[in-house]
This record gives structure tokens, C-alpha cells and sequence, in this order.
């Protein structure tokens, strides 16, 4: 049983809302002040004329403006006794991630501590992901009497502070004190069991068939975890097989659960005979350049043509790369054929003249998620070279976009826009992409450095979109963050304040001979969704950063995604941030994403779903096979590019089990089944699928690519995907 304590009626409510032997009790709201006081830990501070903040926003959005600097929250709640016992006589504070470092006492005792402040050893670490679970012993706790919960925030960066969920304090679970990670050591698992107490149970390791889900062999031992213990499962990491460690304590209810598997390949290999996974829609403004790449895969070499190509529009048919530009608007009809040594394959196409650019959403690479600040024109060079070879740019990827840190630490003196000397040539790069069918983006800021601290496009906007066309850019992220001091400078914080700088940016891209996609960066602030398409932007982020964590995944994907499908489709999308498999590591020290193959499923499916932008986060150059199929499986994409351009809405959301679909331009529908739980979901198919009113006895099976009943039962393994297509 759970009760719930406003910070303005606590003492008044508590006494008719707190039932006899309540396990929790919820704190909705807190006291705040900006600022940094060592004596605001205390418990007897005088905290009376602070104002009160909710836990479930950041202090932004209520309007506190306190950027790069400190500030605490007071939480005055009783606590009953009726939390004394559980096995260990502990409480539990469970206050959820907040932005982006805190340290958390209670009545004037450290219990806590996530993150480092700038002048701390080491500088700044932002952890504004983290959950906070601070375990706190009872002999700090006033029992039946007011607790004061004192957290010192510092925010690198708005929005800032609490942000998820009230502070739930409870009990603490297992999880609490003890925990299990599992590791690949050559052949063998390696299960890593450690705990804080004295405790002992059972450790049960299994050896599972990756997609049915079938126990091939197990193991047990009895143990006494306290410090940590290492288990070893030998012969177990192979491909098709998943390893499931659990650990179930004496003295707990709950138990652990660890798995892991090697990345498995569901993407069936694409034929040698030609096959165009590419838009069927393509849109350009009169008389803006023509960048087209034909999609087709399959053996080469390859020859391409074209039949009904309008008047200013050409085909190179070795590379198969459309250029040019055509002054009428309209729509054109054509059909691509591309022939091989295997055989020949057409398809119908549409090139879309008019106002309207990006009319499915933008698939390419961005620099970011692998390299960084580290970016340079060579790593660019490298990654659209193997766009070309490795063979994405035949499933549709044509954005090679630059991020951060390609500028000049000065301007040249007539206040044009350089770059600095990891891009000697920013032109001829763009050239060589073009004549490649491929497209350039890169990144700015508003304000007069961009997060990196570079130099942003304050003051020279219009010149700014100038030197961009001429060097042939056609995509700009346009990233809010250094903007922060100018919008801090005023009062207003109407929705015309946070439209302000796109509208001038836009004003003068649209003054350009060509098309540059706009892709506004600003973390969902005031519902961006809702006035995105006014300012003419082609994307908007709806969240902050990603990462390679479930955590990032699940938050970014499936609680803020939620609900923003009236506000997407074509010539603007919704953008929760790139794509975060194969190599990641926003650095030059690179590492394997840390998401499962399991999520990475997941991660491509919802995206798919979502009608996101397909921004590769990973150095092409380096990607492996696994990676690829992921992110080249034609039917998957083609659910992405569908030109209905229907985002998915959430359907279902049950325990651990959320449904997802979005209505396709051909009259079906595209289904994802969730398992957010940590264990294996056994899911009668046809079940699902009536929870949503659809009713069918066979549906397409998008990454296996093949045929599957729904009368069957599916085993959707941890934080995986049963992703179907219903024809």
C-alpha cells in the first residue's frame, strides 16, 4: 500500500491519508531554492519562504531558469514505522534520475551521492540518466515524525534537476544489495554475484535457444554472495544461444536475473538479382538540385535506367544517381530498372515537385554518437565510403551528416563561417557525396557557441545559410543549447520566444537555391511537436540525448514518444535522437553499444515504428555483420519510409508488455510487441493482436521476413520484439 504527501499539506494530510502498516510513502512535491548553502543540509534549516517545485517536471519547465549552477530541493515527509523491519531494517529513498548530479542526506546525514561537480577531482560528470536508490540505515531515521530529505543539485545545462517521478521511500529489494553481471570470457559466461550483506541462496545458470527459447542444458550452485563471487558456465557464448544466470535469495522474495547472448542475425540475405529497397516518394523544390541515389541491392556491378525522368533531370546509369532540377511543380511518374549478371528488376516511383521537401524521414549517419568532438573530414570520408561499398546506401541511408567541432575558432574577418583544420576542404567533400547520389548535413547553434563551444550563427544567420549553400549543405541540425544565456537575458517564455530563433534560421535557409533539410535540436522544450511545422522545420527533437543504455532506450523510446503521433508525417517528423548500435563512444576511444541484441532489435523496431529519423550512430568503416543486417533488412525500412507517413501510437501498455502500430499506405498495418519485462514472455500471438481489434490468421514476420500463424506461441525474449506486419 502506498500514500501519497504533498509538500504544502504533509503534517495536515498525513494524518487520515497514511493507513495502518503502510509499505511506501510517495512525496509529489518538494521545497526548492536556487543556489548553493552548506547549511541547507540541515534538518532545523528554515525553509518556509521557498518555493515549491513538483518531482515529475524539471525545474525549467516550472519555470526556474538556473543553468550551469546549483540548486536544492527540501522534502519534509513523515515516515511511519510501519517500514521498521524487512530483513534488513533499512529504508529505501527511490528518487528516480535527476539532472545532473546530486547529493542526497537525510536529516542532515550523507546517504548519497551520483555524479561530480565541476571543481570536484576529475571536472564535471553529468549523470542525468541514473536512477538515484539510496539505501539509508534506520538508526537516521525520525520515526513517526517529520524527516527532512535535503538534495543539492547541480544542472550542467537546462532543463535541470528531478524531472521523472516522485521520491517513493520504502523498502529496499534485493537488487538494493546485491547484484549479478554477467561476462563473455572466450567460449565460457562468466557470471560476477556480489552483495553488501550476509545473505546466501541459489544461483541457476541455463543454456537457452536463442529464438525458441528452449532449455539446452542448466546448472546450479548454492552460495553465500558477500563480496562478490565469480561463476563460470563453460562452452556457453555461441551464436543461437542465450545464457540466463538468476540468483534467488533465502531471505528475499524477489530474485536476479542476469542474460546475455552473441548477436544473432534474423535478417534473411538479400538476393543477387537486383531489389529496390528504397522511398517511393521523393520530394524537391523547383529548380533546387536533384540529389537522388536508386536503392537497388543485389549483385554488382549494376547498370540503372530510367523511364519518364522530367525535363532537367538525369541518370548516371553506372552509379544509378539523379541530378539536376526541374522548374514546374508536379508530380512525376517514373520507373527505375536496374540490371545485373542475375537479372533485371523495375520499380515505380514518384518525384514529387513542390513546396514540400522530406516527405519520408532522413536516413544517413551522423558524426556524433561515435566520434564526437573527434569528428574530422577524414572519419567522414571513410564512413561514406563504406556507406557505398558496405552497401547501406542501397537500402536508402544518403545523409552523411557532420556534427559538432567542424568550426573555426574564428571568423574570417568579413564574418564568414570557417572551418578548422580537421576539414580542409568542406566543399569538395560535398561535391564528392553528391556526385555519389549522397547528401551533406551539418550542425549549429543559435547562440554564439554551440554546446561543444564552438562557434555558433548568433548575429550571422543569414550569412551563415549562404556559405552553407555554397558549399553545398543540405541538412542543418540546429542545436538549442547555446542559445541558453540569450534566452535566459529575458522574461518572456512564450511559445513565440522558443520559435524566435528557428523562425530567423529558417527564414533564410528557405532563401537558398537549394534544399537543406531543418532539423531543429532543442530536447522537446514547450512541446516542440506542437509548433515544429510552423517554423518550417523538417524534424524535431522530442527528448534530450540518447545513449547506449536500456535505461536511455526505454525512457527516450517508450515514455516520451507516447502519445506525439498527431504531430508527425510528411515534410515534418518527430526525432527522438540517433541511432545508438554498433561501435558507439561520442570520442575516439570506441566501444561495442551496450545494448543487448536483443534491444538493438527493439531499438530498430520502434524507431521503424515511430517514423524516426534513421541516423547511424556508428564509424561505417568499422561496422560489423550483425549491424548491418540490423539496419538493412528492407522490410523494416520500408515500414519507416512508408509514404502514408503515419507515426505508431501506443496501443497497449500492461505490466511489462507494451503494443505499438502505425496504418501503412498499402492498407496494412505494422504491429510491435514489446517485452520490457526481464524474462521471457511466452505471447499467443492472436491474443496480442485482438487487444487491438485485428483479427488474422497469418502476418508477415518483418525481420525473419517470412510468413508466421497467430494461433502460435512466440517466446519474446527481455527487452525484445516480436515486430510483425498485418498484410
Amino acid at each position: 500500500m502506498k500514500i501519497f504527501v504533498s509538500a504544502f499539506f504533509l503534517v495536515l494530510a498525513l494524518g487520515f491519508l497514511q493507513p495502518a502498516g503502510a509499505q511506501s510513502v510517495i512525496v509529489e512535491s518538494a521545497r526548492f531554492c536556487k543556489g548553493d548553502n552548506p547549511a541547507w543540509q540541515k534538518a532545523d534549516f528554515d525553509d518556509s519562504a521557498w518555493q515549491v517545485l513538483a518531482l515529475d517536471k524539471d525545474w525549467f519547465q516550472q519555470g526556474v531558469r538556473n543553468a550551469n549552477a546549483y540548486g536544492w530541493y527540501r522534502l519534509h515527509v513523515v515516515i511511519p514505522s510501519s517500514l521498521k523491519g524487512g530483513v534488513t531494517g533499512d529504508i529505501l529513498l527511490d528518487m528516480g534520475p535527476i539532472d545532473d548530479t546530486d547529493e542526497t542526506w537525510l536529516n542532515g546525514h550523507l546517504v548519497g551521492k551520483t555524479g561530480r561537480n565541476p571543481k570536484e577531482e576529475g571536472g564535471f560528470e553529468g549523470k542525468w540518466d541514473t536512477p538515484r536508490r539510496y539505501v539509508v540505515s534506520p538508526e537516521w531515521v525520525r520515526w513517526d515524525e517529520e524527516n527532512v530529505i535535503a538534495v543539492r543539485v547541480y544542472n550542467g545545462g537546462e532543463p535541470g534537476g528531478f524531472y521523472a517521478q516522485p521520491v517513493n521511500i520504502t523498502r529496499p529489494e534485493l537488487k538494493d544489495y546485491a547484484g549479478i553481471t554477467l561476462e563473455r570470457k572466450g567460449n565460457e559466461c562468466v557470471a560476477t554475484l556480489s552483495s553488501r550483506i550476509k545473505t546466501g541462496g541459489t544461483v541457476e545458470a541455463q543454456l537457452r535457444d536463442v529464438l525458441t527459447d528452449e532449455l539446452l542444458s542448466s546448472k546450479t550452485w548454492k552460495v553465500r554472495p558477500t563480496g562478490k563471487k565469480d561463476l563460470s558456465f563453460p562452452q556457453s557464448f555461441r551464436e543461437g544461444v542465450r545464457v540466463v544466470f538468476s540468483y534467488r535469495d533465502d531471505k528475499f522474495d524477489d530474485f536476479l536475473e542476469a542474460n546475455i547472448c552473441a548477436p544473432y542475425i534474423l535478417t534473411p540475405p538479400a538476393p543477387a538479382t537486383p531489389r529496390y529497397n528504397g522511398p517511393l516518394v521523393f520530394g524537391v523544390r523547383p529548380g533546387s538540385p536533384v540529389i537522388f541515389r536508386l536503392a537497388f541491392s543485389g549483385e554488382k556491378p549494376m547498370t540503372y535506367k530510367a523511364e519518364g525522368l522530367p525535363e532537367g533531370v538525369v541518370l548516371d546509369s553506372g552509379k544509378g544517381v539523379l541530378s539536376g532540377s526541374v522548374k514546374e511543380e508536379g508530380d512525376y511518374p517514373i520507373v527505375f530498372t536496374a540490371t545485373n549478371a542475375k537479372g533485371s528488376t523495375s520499380a515505380s516511383f514518384t518525384l514529387k515537385v513542390g513546396a514540400r521537401i522530406a516527405l519520408t524521414p532522413p536516413m544517413g549517419w551522423n558524426s556524433w554518437n561515435c566520434w564526437g568532438t573527434s569528428v574530422s573530414q577524414e572519419k567522414v570520408m571513410a564512413s561514406a565510403v563504406a556507406l557505398i561499398n558496405r552497401g547501406l546506401a542501397d537500402y536508402g541511408y544518403s545523409y552523411m551528416n557532420i556534427d559538432d567541432a567542424w568550426e573555426a575558432d574564428e571568423r574570417a574577418a568579413d564574418g564568414t563561417i570557417l572551418t578548422n583544420e580537421k576539414f580542409p576542404d568542406m566543399k569538395a567533400l560535398a561535391d564528392w557525396l553528391h556526385g555519389n547520389g549522397l547528401r551533406l548535413g551539418i550542425y549549429s547553434s543559435p547562440g554564439s557557441h554551440t554546446c561543444g563551444g564552438y562557434l555558433g550563427s548568433l548575429g550571422h544567420e543569414e550569412q551563415d545559410a549562404k556559405t552553407w549553400n555554397e558549399w553545398g549543405i543540405d541538412y542543418l541540425k540546429y542545436d538549442w543549447c547555446g542559445y541558453n544565456k540569450v534566452f535566459a537575458a529575458s522574461s518572456d517564455r512564450s511559445t513565440a520566444a522558443y520559435m524566435r530563433p528557428y523562425v530567423k534560421m529558417q527564414q533564410f535557409l528557405r532563401e537558398q537555391p537549394r534544399d537543406i533539410f531543418y532539423s531543429l535540436c532543442q530536447y522537446g522544450m514547450n512541446h516542440v511537436w506542437e509548433w515544429g511545422a510552423f517554423v518550417d522545420a523538417n524534424s524535431w527533437r522530442t527528448t534530450g540525448d540518447i545513449n547506449d543504455t536500456w535505461a536511455s532506450l526505454y525512457d527516450i523510446g517508450f515514455v516520451r514518444q507516447a502519445g506525439l503521433h498527431p504531430y508527425a508525417g510528411p515534410g515534418h517528423w518527430n526525432d527522438p535522437d540517433m541511432l545508438v548500435v554498433g561501435k558507439v563512444g561520442w570520442s575516439d576511444k570506441l566501444w561495442d553499444s551496450r545494448l543487448t541484441p536483443d534491444e538493438q532489435y527493439t531499438h530498430i523496431s520502434l524507431w521503424s515504428l515511430l517514423a524516426a529519423n534513421m541516423l547511424i550512430g556508428c564509424p561505417l568503416d568499422q561496422i560489423d555483420d550483425f549491424t548491418f543486417n540490423l539496419l538493412c533488412n528492407n522490410e523494416v525500412n520500408a515500414v519507416n519510409q512508408d509514404i502514408l507517413g503515419h507515426q505508431a501510437h501506443q496501443d497497449v501498455v500492461e505490466d511489462n508488455v507494451q503494443i505499438w502500430s502505425r496504418d501503412l499506405y498499402d492498407g496494412g498495418k505494422a504491429v510491435g510487441i514489446f517485452n520490457l519485462g526481464e524474462a521471457v514472455m511466452p505471447t499467443l500471438l492472436r491474443g496480442a493482436l485482438e487487444k487491438i481489434g485485428i483479427e488474422a490468421d497469418t502476418v508477415r514476420d518483418l525481420w525473419r521476413q517470412k510468413d508466421i500463424p497467430t494461433d502460435s506461441v512466440y517466446q519474446i525474449p527481455s527487452h525484445g520484439v516480436l515486430y510483425v506486419k498485418v498484410k
